[in-house]
């Protein structure tokens, strides 16, 4: 029997690999917006894509089988509200919620894993001395309750960067800002997080320190699953900016179990169920110290490609068949590769671009090296500064997803793949 699985947000690149997985043939994939339509405009537009979404959905005869999707907010934060009048397997709203707002999350971790997270504390941008707010000391971290890929996010050291990082905040703020407070009053927040809604901040003490590494897990009737681990590899100021995420991480099995128990932890306290999610902590390997950075609520789209290439699936398969009800199963060590990345080719100042590789080049060097993925970002004529939704010290101009044997030839091919696309940057 034909399954009718919703994709919100949906993109050529992604539904690509989801028709490939095996067993698909049984399943019509149906785009409820693409991922242009979620994100257009100075503000997104989340509140016509929950009303003309459910509207979508009522009107298809057939029935409903899934609702998924693989982005950050909105999509992530929608997906439960366009689900629960279908009576479809989800996260409750609520639970969510408390992954998805930074300072909501950051008190439920508070209560039970404490010795894990950094200190913190609500701010308000808006108010006339935000400064007396913050209890923390230089430096720390100051950023939105709710923003994607460190939008907005500022390594602060003293007054005047904070003054820097406020007046960016203050001017950029509402585009996730406003759409999270629709999505807000749909909850029932306690006290202490009603006060703090999507205009606010979030500071935190540094924790960058040490070598990142994000589970990648989901909870299926109430049992928490963790199967795989991902390094995130950052570059550039204050290390603010990945450079590439690496599967399978190379952090040492005892401090992945580590990981791992302390999210169970987490997921099982707050009731999250049925569904994906990824976890991201850093390992201070000199102090052998864990610390918790954020939790989010699907699958990490950067990393599908990087499981197919080493396990022999995407985990789009553990999104599709938690969206379905089922209980996933997943490979591994059967893909064609022992090790695979994603690389974010960044740029660390303004410019215009001038010329980017043609598609018959792309494509040439995809012949070159079999298995590559390529995005390009630009276009000629542009600048860098025009980009959206980057973070505060780069532009990611380019993604790069290729595999190899071992770390050495990965990151040998990156670069004779970097050399071999001809991009002229002004």
């Amino acid at each position: 029997m034909v399954k009718n699985i919703f994709v919100f947000g949906a993109d050529a690149f992604n539904l690509a690999q989801m028709r490939a997985l095996p067993g698909t043939r049984d399943y019509r994939f149906h785009e409820l917006f693409t991922h242009a339509e979620v994100k257009a405009g100075p503000a997104i537009p989340v509140q016509r894509l929950h009303e003309e979404g459910l509207q979508r959905l009522h009107a298809f005869t057939g029935s409903i089988d899934a609702i998924v999707g693989y982005w950050d907010f909105p999509v992530s934060t929608l997906l439960p509200l366009l689900r629960e009048p279908f009576g479809l397997p989800s996260p409750s709203f609520e639970a969510l919620l408390k992954c998805e707002h930074k300072y909501w999350s950051r008190l439920e971790q508070q209560q039970v894993i404490p010795d894990y997270i950094p200190a913190f504390c609500a701010v308000d941008p808006f108010a006339d001395d935000p400064r007396r707010q913050i209890t923390l000391d230089y430096p720390f971290w100051i950023k939105p309750v709710k923003a994607a890929s460190s939008h907005l996010a500022f390594r602060v050291d003293n007054d005047q960067a904070l003054a820097h990082a406020l007046e960016r905040i203050r001017a950029g703020i509402f585009r996730f800002g406003e759409p999270f407070n629709y999505l807000l009053d749909f909850a029932v927040l306690p006290d202490a997080v009603a006060a703090v809604d999507g205009y606010h901040c979030i500071a935190e003490g540094v924790i960058s320190r040490g070598r990142q590494c994000t589970l990648e897990g989901y909870v299926f009737q109430g049992e928490v699953n963790i199967y795989g681990a991902v390094d995130s590899i950052r570059e550039g100021r204050h290390r603010s900016s990945f450079s590439r995420y690496q599967y399978p991480s190379r952090i040492p099995q005892r401090i992945q179990h580590r990981m791992a128990e302390l999210t169970r932890y987490f997921m099982t306290h707050i009731g999250f169920d049925n569904g994906p999610f990824n976890i991201e902590y850093y390992w201070d390997e000199q102090r052998d110290v864990l610390w918790l950075l954020e939790v989010n609520t699907r699958i990490s789209k950067s990393h599908c490609p990087l499981f197919r290439d080493v396990d022999g699936l995407s985990h789009h398969q553990v999104m599709l068949d938690l969206g379905l009800g089922r209980r996933p199963e997943f490979p591994r060590r059967q893909g064609a590769w022992r090790c695979a990345a994603k690389f974010m080719w960044r740029v660390y100042e303004d410019a215009m671009v001038n010329r980017i590789p043609s598609a018959a080049e792309i494509e040439a060097v995809r012949t070159r090296f079999p298995g590559t993925e390529i995005q390009l970002h630009i276009q000629p004529g542009m600048r860098l500064s025009e980009l959206r939704d980057q973070d505060s010290y780069s532009y990611e101009i380019a993604v790069i997803f290729t595999g190899g044997q071992s770390q050495k030839e990965l990151l040998e091919k990156y670069r004779a793949i970097q050399q071999a696309l001809r991009l002229e940057l002004e």
